[in-house]
Parts: C-alpha cells; sequence; structure tokens
C-alpha cells in the first residue's frame, strides 16, 4: 500500500479535514471525494484504509505528535499530520515515503515545511510500549466507552473488545447480494419466521433483516419512525424482490392490532458500542449522556413490542451495543420467561446472550428471546 502516490493521500487528507472541521461523515465524506478523484481500485482501498485508521485512532496518533507541538494546530494541519504518524506508526510505511508523500498532499505551501519537521521527529522517536498514558489512549477511545465497557463486561473482554474494533470490518455478503454483518444475519435467523406468519420489524431500517425475514416466506410489516429511512428498506426491498408492507410509525407506540403477530423484532435505536469496526468516527461522536437516554426509550419500546406478540408468539430484542444497561438490563424489564442462549458463538448473558467483536470478527451484538405466556 506504500507505494500508492499522492493521490490517495490527498484524497484521505481531504476526507479527514471535512470529518474534523465541519463534522461531516466519515463514510459519506470518503465516498463524496472518491467519486470525484478518478482514483483506480488499489489507490480506492488505500484512500479508505487512510481515512477509517487515520479515524479510529485519532486520539492514539495525537499523543505521539503532540509530544512535538508548542501550541494546538488548526484542522488541516492536524489532519495532514495525524495522516503521516497513521503511515509511519500503524501501516509501517518506510519514513522516507510517508512524510514526503503526506507533505506533498498538503494544499498549503506554507505550512509544509512544518508538517514535515513534525512527521521527521515522529518518524525519529516512535512512542514505545510503556509510554502509553492510559488504555484509552493506547486503544484510541474516549475515558467513557474504556471505562464503561470494562465494568460491564470485565476488564479482559472489554479490552479485547476495544482492539477487536480497531481492526477494518470485512464486507459479508448474504446469498441474495445483501451486505450485512454475520451479527444481524444470525438474529433475522433467531427470529425466523414461516410461510404465513406474521411478523413485524419494527425499527427496520435500512431494511437488512426485514428482507431476510421476508425470505422464510412471512407476511412481514417493516416499520420506521422516518420516512427518509423507510425509504432505505423500499430501495433494498425493491432490489432483493421482497414483498414488504413498510409502515411509518414510531416503535413505542405502533399503530398495529394487540396481541395479532406470530414474531416480533425489536432491533432498537442505541448506542451501537458494538459496530465501532464499521463506524470509523462513531467512538467520537457518541457522548457518555447517550446509553442513559437510549435505555428509557428501549424499555418503552420493547414494552410496546411485547404488547403486539399474540400468546405463544416470539419477541425478540437485539441492539448492536455492549452495554450492560442497554441489553441484560433492558430484557430484565419484561417479565416473561426468557429462552436460552442460541449456542456459540452467542455467550449467555443475564436474560439473553451476547457476540462480543473478538469472538467471530463480528458487530457486537446482544439479543434477548421471549414466548409470549399461554
Amino acid at each position: 500500500m506504500s507505494r500508492s502516490g499522492p493521490d490517495a493521500r490527498a484524497v484521505a487528507l481531504r476526507t479527514l479535514v471535512r470529518i474534523d472541521d465541519v463534522g461531516a461523515y466519515a463514510n459519506l465524506a470518503l465516498r463524496h471525494e472518491l467519486d470525484r478523484s478518478g482514483l483506480d481500485g488499489r489507490d480506492r482501498a488505500f484512500a479508505t484504509e487512510l481515512v477509517y485508521g487515520t479515524t479510529r485512532l485519532r486520539r492514539r496518533l495525537d499523543f505521539a505528535i503532540d509530544r512535538f507541538l508548542l501550541r494546538d494546530a488548526d484542522p488541516a494541519v492536524r489532519a495532514a499530520l495525524r495522516l503521516g504518524t497513521y503511515q509511519l506508526q500503524e501501516l509501517g510505511t518506510p519514513p522516507h515515503a510517508a512524510v514526503s508523500a503526506t507533505v506533498s498532499a498538503v494544499a498549503d505551501r506554507r505550512v509544509r515545511g512544518f508538517v514535515n519537521a513534525v512527521l521527521r521527529k515522529v518518524a525519529e522517536h516512535p512512542v514505545a510500549d510503556d509510554q502509553w498514558p492510559s488504555e484509552a489512549v493506547r486503544l484510541s477511545y474516549p475515558d467513557w466507552i474504556v471505562e464503561r465497557l470494562s465494568a460491564d463486561l470485565g476488564t479482559a473482554d472489554a479490552a479485547a473488545a476495544l482492539e477487536a474494533m480497531n481492526e477494518p470490518a470485512s464486507a459479508t455478503e448474504r446469498v441474495d447480494g445483501y451486505v450485512q454483518d454475520p451479527a444481524s444475519q444470525w438474529v433475522a435467523e433467531l427470529v425466523g419466521g414461516e410461510a404465513g406468519e406474521q411478523v413485524a420489524d419494527l425499527c427496520a431500517a435500512p431494511g437488512g433483516k426485514a428482507t431476510a425475514l421476508a425470505a422464510t416466506g412471512a407476511r412481514v410489516v417493516a416499520a420506521d419512525n422516518r420516512l427518509a429511512r423507510l425509504g432505505l428498506v423500499r430501495d433494498n426491498a425493491e432490489r432483493l424482490g421482497s414483498s414488504l408492507a413498510l409502515l411509518a410509525a414510531d416503535a413505542a407506540a405502533p399503530p398495529l392490532r394487540e396481541a395479532s403477530f406470530d414474531r416480533v423484532l425489536l432491533d432498537a435505536p442505541c448506542s451501537g458500542l458494538g459496530t465501532l469496526r464499521r463506524r470509523a468516527d462513531a467512538r467520537w461522536r457518541i457522548g457518555a449522556d447517550a446509553v442513559d437516554r437510549l435505555v428509557a426509550l428501549q424499555r418503552r419500546m420493547l414494552s410496546a413490542a411485547a404488547g403486539l406478540v399474540r400468546p405463544g408468539g416470539l419477541l425478540v430484542y437485539s441492539v448492536c451495543t455492549l452495554t450492560a444497561a442497554e441489553g441484560p438490563d433492558v430484557a430484565a424489564s419484561l417479565d416473561w420467561p426468557s429462552e436460552p442462549s442460541p449456542g456459540e458463538p452467542w455467550t449467555p448473558l443475564g436474560s439473553g446472550a451476547v457476540v462480543l467483536p473478538q469472538t467471530a470478527g463480528t458487530d457486537g451484538m446482544f439479543l434477548a428471546r421471549w414466548h409470549r405466556p399461554v
């Protein structure tokens, strides 16, 4: 990868500035820059690696950089320093290539000398293993994420999960061509469905689980509270040839008949702390208050979902996060007898089960299942 030319680095640098300076989402900013770049496949892949890797590890990179700064750098300079340091520190790119190519990608010629000087110092003085001031800096996460997951999962499992989420996510394609993380596929499989059954997916966007459920022959109602996101469900269903009934509705108060569904899936909105390898910038966007705020919503949604299940029917609750508050604690608010853990790669947790990112190279996911008492 280090042999790619400076154009890939220039695309990466422009993207990083948009992410850090104006708050653009990493995936959208990168797609915009790639679409107008004219890069070939190899350089597109290199630019993607640079953007996502630099964004994930920016706190770790900043520690290596800040040792040589007397004052803070403006966003464009900071982005260039992070980009060069990522190549030096994480990719092992030879210093002459990483430094010179990164400096060449800097649009403002007035700061090239400064960027060159700092990157050369970073190259000459790599951070030793015993120099990291904390695990949060070494792993490149906000303190609160490391502290919360360590408390909820235990120090060893939390560290392994955070390490795993610093690795790039691989794309997994279903047999119908839809790209979906395996953990989400397993959730849909555990909901199941049979021809003629009534199934509700209450937070369906972008439609991956809903289309998988429809493939069983069940009659699926796919609901979401935002029309734009419901449009994603429609588009994916049309592309896959899935038959879905679409409903714009709040999952906390769905306008559906009580006790009328054989199976109900609530894949609830959550902090997303199990998806950080795919969502490179999410760790810097999620606030420490998000978990407690979301828990109240998740509890309301779970109570509403339970009311839709017919006696003997199945209710499944899932969240792509790893906090105890959003997973087993929310599941414990429903007093129905729970189904046993589905087995490997799931690990029992409270009344449900969890799959950790390090277990199978997937997103982290919590799931709980109940049959409504007859």
